[in-house]
């Protein structure tokens, strides 16, 4: 589903044809169009925590934009991201700190530091170690670990009480957890957020909303020194804001988040259900929240195993069913779920089989590899 950027559907009609009439309206214009305008209205109304909003085209162009802004904000240089949330940008100021940093100067790979989620120590240790000097702290609201007795409200007060700007990445969570986002489902109003994925139904549109003292940094009208934010010719681009607006539209009437979540439960319930009657809900186990659930897979030692999860997916296309994570929409119904399911029944008896008789006779190609590594 797009990097699960597809929520409601591929070619929702309602969806393309709103595209389709912003591109007969021009598409890409010198000044703001009309839909830009409708389309930060309406986000800043969906989510009232958000004053300003800036669009672009991908998610890793907003994150970096909030970055800029928090140092140009605090005057600091040090941020810090989650060391357990995966990505947030292409860009050097995360790049740098992944084993993947060919191409990084050494300089600027120190500027970015790690923190652990769930554990506001490692937080308050960063602070004791780089009093005055971090100006970010950056993290998704919920990955497959959902967060722990108030944690986001925590850190957020944690990075209050040391003048840096908190940042909830919303790429995934945003339009799958809750309509305003996983900081409305979790309570949170952060200094600034991200959105992207699931904003447009699979077109590309992403956002960086946030608090007005800080975002009019980037804007026209503030007296401080101006900061060069975004530059793209296509970030406003109107067939992805019009596709955006009607989104909204079609999540408010449909309660596509139910859906979502609904599609989710039955999917992983009943996938773990066949996984303990076969005998092996301690190899192969679907954990997480069930609007954006991940598979788990163990080799017979019981150690996480990337050949494995090779052969899960290997088998699940051989049934139809493309699945290498967990993307539901509004268009899984029951049909389609109760289709992955028996796909999910055949590519589970070969497990078992491979787990008894290695895993070897049944692999048919290469295994998946980590995104992060130094070597192909």
């Amino acid at each position: 589903m797009a990097l699960r950027a597809v929520t409601v559907g591929y070619d929702y009609e309602r969806i393309s044809n709103a595209a389709i009439a912003q591109i007969h309206n021009g598409n890409n214009l010198t000044r703001a169009s009309r839909i830009e305008i409708e389309a930060a209205r309406d986000l800043c109304e969906l989510v009232p925590w958000i004053d300003m909003i800036k669009f672009a085209k991908n998610g890793s162009t907003v994150t970096s934009a909030a970055i800029k802004l928090a140092r140009a904000y605090t005057g600091k240089k040090y941020v810090a991201r989650c060391a357990q949330h995966p990505f947030f940008s292409y860009d050097d100021w995360f790049i740098g700190d992944t084993v993947m940093d060919s191409g990084i100067p050494e300089e600027y790979k120190s500027l970015t530091l790690n923190f652990n989620f769930n554990d506001l120590a490692s937080a308050e240790q960063l602070f004791q170690k780089y009093p005055g000097q971090i100006a970010a702290f950056i993290l998704e609201s919920a990955t497959t670990e959902e967060p722990k007795d108030d944690y986001l409200n925590k850190i957020k007060d944690l990075c209050h009480r040391n003048g840096a700007v908190f940042i909830l990445d919303e790429m995934i969570t945003g339009f799958r957890w809750h309509l305003q986002g996983a900081s409305a489902y979790y309570g949170v109003q952060p200094d600034m957020l991200t959105f992207g994925k699931g904003m447009a139904n699979g077109f590309s549109v992403a956002a960086l909303g946030g608090k007005r003292e800080i975002m009019e940094l980037g804007g026209l009208f503030s007296d401080k020194e101006r900061v060069f934010l975004i530059s793209t010719t296509h970030g406003a681009e109107m067939c992805g804001l019009g596709a955006f607006v009607e989104t909204l539209k079609v999540y408010k009437e449909l309660d596509v988040i139910s859906r979502i979540w609904q599609s989710g439960r039955m999917l992983v319930d009943g996938a773990n259900a066949m996984a303990k009657d076969m005998g092996i809900g301690d190899y192969f186990e679907f954990i997480g929240v069930p609007c954006s659930p991940n598979f788990i897979t163990k080799d017979k030692a019981g150690q996480i195993s990337m050949e494995f999860r090779t052969l899960f997916i290997q088998e699940m296309i051989k049934h139809g069913v493309l699945m290498p994570w967990v993307a539901l929409s509004y268009s899984h119904g029951d049909g389609e779920i109760n289709y992955a399911l028996g796909a999910i029944k055949h590519s589970l008896s070969v497990y078992r089989k491979a787990l008894d008789d290695g895993i070897d006779k049944y692999l048919e190609g290469r295994a998946i590899k980590p995104v992060f590594r130094k070597w192909n």
